[in-house]
């Protein structure tokens, strides 16, 4: 009994003594974040840094508690209207002396919302105050914001090498077929490609088409704004012939954009803080390199939203459109109609925009969403639709509702189209003798069935509600933009188009940002635009998600590094493996009837940055690699 009755105490102390330090890590990492709280210090003079670790996005994912303690490096997401407030409310303060890009490790954004961004810097440049842009490896996204830079930096072990957007798809019949996998597709739209990885070995002619038209005028944008930002920079000559280029400088790739102007000086990290120092000053006591910072979070939290006049609603439909409720980075369905009827409910609105930066996604959840914005308008309020960098498919479904729409010349938008995808494994369960049987008391019992296939009634059900989901989009589509239903079924069919196309087929009104299409709602509900605020409605963050934040802001991140190409190839390859592992869980497990873009995927933030790439690392770790 004495021994037992150790053991006993033993467990308890050990117990015990786990318990006081889970304690001691709470309370100290309350501590630490609380006291990391932006806009709690003093703002001091120096340079406001950019440092840009991760991707541009309209609403950032929620930081799951405590991920900022696994030691690793965490990409950040960083909220796109937060930024643009950041870079103008520097332009006008004297204690901003330099705005610093780096551009390290930036994991890009959609066209245009880096326009948006390009441009702010150029509104600060224009005050004539000094902006300097550095990074190891300049990708094409980073570049687009370091053209409006008056000092481009590259590392000499760098530089620059323009890829442009495109590039190749993952296609999976084959594979699908040697599984003996059976998939069924129910679709309407000769351009509604998304379903092609899954039924196809290779890219239709129409989806080729659509491609060709949206990536080209994607890519002609950027050209056009690289020329106009840098005219003396040889970016097209470089297009054209970085081999030769580059061999001609012996290999040394910063070396040739340098002769090609489109960078204007070589040195590593070190030196660049040297140059900004010389702007800033610096602390005698903290390493050579270091000068005078402004930090991003200090800044934004020094500089909120204004909270003065009338209230215009604005609610954020950002991510995957999917059913039922969830937190930010995905637009769920259930969540986002309950912020709008709340809002209706408790607040004082004026006017409604609803701020889209969406692929698409589930049909039910899009239907959803636009049922509440129509409760608006009952209401007499005023509907402005603000297109960010995406806006296709699901996304355009719940734009129809709008007065008016807003996009940017970049906007992706369109893919009016939708389909379903159901897979069953007949083939593949014979294959191993495994056979099914039974009793069916109607042609429908049983279905769909993923053991024995679907039949040919269900086909045909789901065939013709498909075709009558398309006639919804159609007419819904029809009555917003005020064209006959056979006019939209011909600009439709899954097509994705630019902002600027879209303009001249009418499927967007104007060309602007978020502040254009808040000013434009004030004046439809007879406001002065000057006089009003954006009322956010978005759900708040919990406890533990502010604290794993504030946690993370702590980390002093001043030494690490962008890779440089052979990194960004590394990079890339593992944005592929993530692309893949979403594309098997999309075939798996999409629950309903969807509206989504294809082509979208390529030209946003780095696939490195998503739930696909987290649910790769879980796997790559559990395998050892």
């Amino acid at each position: 009994m004495k021994l037992v009755r150790g053991a006993w105490k033993l467990l308890v102390a050990i117990k015990d003594g786990l318990v006081l330090i889970a304690m001691l890590l709470f309370f100290g990492l309350l501590f630490a974040a609380l006291n990391a709280r932006p806009g709690t210090k003093a703002i001091a003079p120096g340079a406001l840094v950019l440092d840009l670790n991760g991707t541009v996005v309209e609403q950032p994912e929620e930081q799951a508690p405590f991920a900022a303690l696994s030691g690793q490096a965490m990409p950040r997401q960083y909220r796109a209207r937060d930024v643009l407030r950041a870079i103008d409310a520097a332009r006008t303060d004297d204690r901003v002396k330099v705005l610093v890009l780096d551009l390290d490790r930036f994991g890009g954004g959609y066209p245009a919302t880096l326009n948006e961004i390009a441009n702010a810097v150029r509104r600060f440049r224009d005050t004539r105050k000094p902006v300097l842009a550095y990074a190891t490896t300049y990708t094409d996204a980073g570049y687009r914001l370091a053209a409006n830079a008056s000092e481009i930096w590259v590392n000499p072990m760098g530089g620059a090498i323009f890829t442009g957007p495109g590039g190749s798809q993952l296609y999976y019949k084959g594979l699908i077929d040697k599984l003996g996998v059976n998939t069924h597709v129910y679709r309407v739209g000769k351009f509604k490609s998304f379903v092609e990885p899954y039924t196809r070995a290779d890219q239709s002619p129409e989806a080729r088409e659509a491609s060709q038209q949206l990536l080209g005028s994607i890519f002609g944008q950027w050209q056009e704004a690289i020329g106009r930002a840098r005219p003396k920079a040889q970016v097209a000559q470089f297009l054209a012939g970085a081999d030769r280029l580059i061999v001609a400088a012996n290999g040394n790739v910063a070396r040739a954009n340098l002769s090609a102007g489109i960078v204007d000086t070589l040195g590593d990290r070190t030196a660049f803080g040297k140059r900004v120092a010389a702007l800033v000053g610096s602390d005698a006591r903290k390493s050579i390199g270091n000068f005078n910072t402004i930090g991003y979070d200090a800044w934004i939290g020094a500089h909120p939203l204004p909270r003065t006049g009338d209230a215009i609603g604005v609610v954020t439909v950002a991510g995957d459109i999917v059913d039922g409720e969830g937190g930010p980075g995905s637009a769920h369905g259930d969540t986002i109609a309950k912020l709008i009827l709340n809002g209706l409910a408790k607040k004082d609105l004026k006017a409604l925009v609803v701020r889209v930066d969406s692929p698409g996604g589930s049909v039910l959840a899009s239907e959803r969403i636009r049922l509440a914005i129509l409760e608006a308008k009952k209401k007499g309020l005023p509907i402005v639709v603000s297109m960010g960098g995406l806006a296709a498919s699901g996304g355009y479904w719940v734009s129809t509702p709008g007065d008016v729409i807003f996009a940017e010349p970049s906007t992706i938008t369109g893919s009016i189209g939708i389909f379903g995808i159901i897979p069953t494994f007949e083939k593949t369960l014979a294959r191993i003798g495994v056979t099914t049987d039974g009793y069916k008391a109607t042609p429908l019992s049983g279905q769909p069935d993923v053991f024995a296939g679907t039949s040919p009634q269900l086909d045909t059900i789901l065939q013709a509600g498909i075709e009558n989901g398309y006639r919804q989009f159609i007419g819904h589509v029809a009555q917003s933009r005020k064209m006959s239903p056979e006019r939209v079924d011909a600009i439709a069919q899954g097509r994705v188009w630019d902002g600027g196309t879209a303009r001249q087929i009418n499927l967007v009104d104007r060309f602007g940002g978020l502040d254009d299409a808040i000013g434009e709602a004030a004046r439809r509900a007879k406001l002065d635009p000057a006089k009003v605020h954006a009322e956010y409605l978005e759900k708040e963050p919990g406890f533990a998600a502010q604290l794993a934040a504030g946690f993370a802001d702590r980390k002093d991140d001043d030494d690490a590094t962008g890779g440089d190409a052979f990194a960004r190839i590394a990079a890339e390859r593992r944005g592929l493996l993530a692309q893949a592992l979403g594309d098997v869980k999309r075939l798996a497990m999409a629950g309903s009837v969807q509206a989504r873009c294809l082509e979208c995927g390529g030209l946003g933030p780095s696939e490195t940055a998503g739930a696909d790439a987290r649910l790769l690392d879980v796997i790559l770790a559990r395998i050892g690699l």
